[in-house]
């Protein structure tokens, strides 16, 4: 900044001054002070900026994975952060416990002004060991302690509205694919809650084989689970995945068997991803809400940001479903 200043023949002040836009500079000497910075290469010094001003003007988005659902939330996310005027930072996890860990470490969390962390592997015990004041947010379906905002979906209620939709209209034996008894996974459980509630409203019996887990959340995964189920004899008449890049894979499945989507096999998914329309023969979807989710998200955070001390928030974003040609209800 010396530099600057003996070239453009100003005080160190005044280069201060323009290059932070802190106090107005007249036009020529502005003006000749930039011409200094671009001949002498000079560039602010941004660490040396965030360490005065105690903030670094960059929020963190640690996901599990950058892919599909999470891409999609990301997408929405940035310009609010990016509306504050700061930047958006995105980290992955693979859902490793270990890596969400390190990821709210104090060495960490000093990188940013404030963290959204999809947490996936961390149990609310590990959860409750995490101490510092940061601004942190979790999304996602695990059990967290109670000081800290949480936004998570209504997963229940999203796949009660996905199976009574197929119920609704002539299903009688639908799989639960990528369901799970296992409450250790929540997300998984719950669906698979809502897809028993859905049933039993309907007077129809619930049977446990029609509980199909999967490996990974995949379209493989969900391919493969599938033809094994045909491959059974288990006679189906609809299937609920639990995402929509599970359910890409049951359309696989059905297609190879030589059974017609929806006439006798109907399907729905969960997320509404950008590509659930575009799946012959459009997929009907649990809209999982990725503007709202990421609206309220970062509304929380915005207000942590802002010196909240008030008690933490647990929101639920609700969840619509949106009919296609999957489903004999579509279009």
């Amino acid at each position: 900044m010396a530099d600057v200043a003996r070239e453009a023949g100003v005080s160190v002040m005044t280069v201060s001054n323009v290059v932070n836009e802190r106090l107005p500079v007249n036009e020529p000497t502005r003006a000749r002070v930039m011409a200094a910075v671009e001949a002498l290469g000079y560039e602010v010094n941004l660490t040396a900026r965030h360490l005065r001003a105690g903030r670094t003007d960059t929020v963190a988005f640690i996901v599990p994975s950058f892919h599909d659902y999470f891409g999609e939330v990301s997408d929405k996310i940035a310009p609010l952060i990016e509306a504050e005027g700061r930047h958006l930072v995105l980290e992955r996890t693979s859902g490793s416990p270990e890596h969400e860990m390190a990821a709210l470490s104090v060495a960490r969390l000093q990188l940013y002004d404030g963290v959204l962390l999809s947490v996936v592997g961390l149990d609310r015990d590990q959860l409750d060991r995490v101490r510092t004041a940061k601004p942190i947010v979790l999304l996602g379906e695990r059990d967290v302690p109670d000081r800290f905002n949480h936004v998570r979906l209504a997963n229940e209620e999203g796949a009660r509205l996905a199976t009574a939709h197929m119920i609704e209209h002539g299903s009688r034996r639908i799989v639960g694919l990528g369901c799970t008894f296992d409450t250790a996974h929540m997300m998984t459980s719950d669906r698979r809650i809502g897809w028993e509630r859905a049933h039993r409203d309907a007077g129809l019996d619930v049977d446990a084989r029609y509980v199909v887990p999967i490996s990974t959340f995949t379209s493989a995964a969900g391919r493969d689970a599938l033809l094994d189920v045909i491959a059974s004899g288990l006679p189906f008449d609809g299937v609920f995945a639990v995402t929509d890049v599970v359910a890409l894979g049951a359309v696989a499945a059905l297609a190879e068997s030589g059974l017609r989507v929806p006439t006798d096999v109907q399907l729905a998914g969960f997320d509404n991803l950008d590509m659930s329309s575009f799946i012959p023969p459009g997929l009907t979807s649990v809209d999982a809400n990725h503007e709202g989710v990421a609206e309220t998200a970062v509304g929380l955070l915005h207000r942590q940001m802002a010196g909240w001390t008030g008690p933490a928030e647990h929101v639920v974003a609700p969840v619509r479903l949106v009919v296609r040609g999957s489903t004999r209800g579509g279009a």
